[in-house]
């Protein structure tokens, strides 16, 4: 069972949030939502949501998978928290798995991990990535980093994991529950 630690900021977005988290626990994961700000935070959209714990009452390493919804405001938050950037470059060293959705994937440079990546994001935030190697696919997977383009790629996103990690037996068990197309 895999070990999944999603990190929010006010400003994330919350459908890209909270339907990561629904299908990775549907997989039976563990899942623990971790704030840089307060217990309960504001969404992009108004919506609050609240987290489990607070980023400074985590250890990070004891996840398997590390998971940065997007939301420009949730992003930039994460983008100057000092600890979620040590956090993805020890992911990153340990070859532990990292997922950035929409504009999460700019919180992975700005850790200056996605050196000669393969990645996707959001196409509003396109002009701010930098990587070298773009796609447009809506998931896109380049050895233990996982990007995708916004809240209409979420499941895919969360039901890659799911096959990458557990197996494509189990992803197919989730997404069925979930009657997707």
């Amino acid at each position: 069972m895999a070990e999944a630690l999603i990190l929010l900021a006010d400003g994330i977005e919350e459908m890209e949030t909270v339907i990561i988290v629904d299908v990775l626990r549907r997989a039976a994961w563990n899942v623990t939502m971790a704030s840089i700000d307060n217990s309960e935070i504001t969404a992009s959209r108004g919506v609050r949501l609240l987290a489990d714990k607070t980023f400074d009452a985590i250890d990070p390493t004891d996840y398997d998978v590390l998971l940065i919804p997007g939301g420009m405001g949730g992003t930039q938050r994460l983008q100057k928290h000092q600890g979620v950037l040590e956090a993805i470059r020890t992911f990153s060293d340990h070859a532990k798995w990292i997922g950035a959705i929409c504009a999460g994937p700019l919180v992975l440079q700005s850790a200056g991990i996605l050196e000669e990546k393969l990645v996707t994001c959001h196409p509003g935030v396109r002009d701010q990535l930098t990587a070298p190697r773009e796609s447009n696919s809506r998931v896109v997977v380049d050895g233990r980093i996982v990007t995708s383009q916004g809240p209409g790629t979420a499941f895919e996103f969360a039901l890659r994991f799911i096959e990458l990690i557990d197996s494509p037996k189990a992803m197919q068990a989730v997404a069925d529950g979930l009657v997707l197309a």
